[in-house]
């Protein structure tokens, strides 16, 4: 762990992720102290102060209805994050249990299996995610399963291809040896090695599910107001572009960071592991 943190550090770009995604967790976490107005977070109207331009003390402006926009962009991170890990926690472990079955059994297992994950894959993340949500009603519950049903596929086909790998070294075949369980095997030997990929998938994931839900909240399939949500957003600014260019320059710019700094500690983990390999 301390050479791991050491080689972290030792990269700017690794750097330079870690502070912006602390700068959004912690942002999200204390966003009723940090904020100059937390009830904004609501259904609340100020018209007399609405569409203002930034300044003291609506730093980020205020929205068409007067409500600080610094306040929902960040009350925004709160929803974003928490749809990534809920979106990653459903997903990472349908997706690793189905690569794991595929790829240790073999045969008829692995047929199935794959091909129907094939056929997951072979349809566009958003397309799909687009056509659930036309289905559904656009809630909160609705977009994560939306996303999940899009997610786990990308997991079975790292595992599947992983798995097959570690089925034939010697600690395997040793284990298989000694009278040790088909569950046990695949849980207790091969997944443990393929933790390193796994982690930094997620960590690269958690920014591109973030700006898928943003995608469909833009298109008015995700968070429905007057819950913030950083998509939406940008899609309700864009109607008064350039006049208004707060209203969808500051959640956009809250975005670009999130995204940015988790694919820069994802580059920086898989170029760790591949050190380390």
């Amino acid at each position: 762990m301390k050479r791991t943190l050491y080689i972290l550090l030792r990269n700017p770009l690794s750097v330079t992720g870690l502070i912006l995604i602390g700068l959004v967790v912690l942002s999200a976490i204390f966003a009723d102290f940090i904020t100059p107005f937390p009830s904004h977070a609501g259904a609340v109207v100020d018209f007399a102060n609405n569409n203002r331009a930034p300044g003291w003390p609506n730093i980020f402006g205020t929205d068409l209805v007067g409500r600080d926009l610094f306040t929902r962009t960040i009350y925004a991170y709160r929803v974003s994050l928490m749809l990534g890990v809920v979106v990653l926690a459903i997903a990472v472990p349908i997706g690793v249990t189905i690569g794991l079955l595929a790829g240790y059994l073999g045969g008829w297992v692995e047929y199935v299996l794959m091909r129907v994950t094939d056929v997951f894959l072979s349809i566009p993340p958003l397309v799909l995610a687009m056509s659930i949500m036309g289905l559904l009603e656009p809630t909160l519950t609705n977009g994560m399963l939306a996303v999940t049903a899009m997610w786990w596929p990308w997991y079975t086909r790292l595992v599947y291809n992983l798995a097959r790998g570690e089925k034939e070294e010697g600690y395997v075949l040793a284990a298989e040896i000694i009278g040790a369980s088909k569950l046990h095997v695949m849980f207790r030997e091969i997944l443990p090695n393929c933790v390193p990929s796994i982690v930094t998938k997620m960590t690269l994931d958690m920014g591109f599910v973030i700006l898928i839900v943003s995608s469909l909240s833009f298109l008015g399939l995700g968070v429905q107001p007057p819950t913030p949500d950083l998509g939406s957003m940008v899609a309700d600014g864009a109607k008064y572009l350039p006049d208004a260019w707060w209203l969808t320059v500051f959640p956009g710019l809250a975005i670009l960071i999130a995204v940015f700094g988790f694919n820069l500690l994802g580059d920086a983990l898989r170029d760790l592991l591949e050190v380390q390999q």
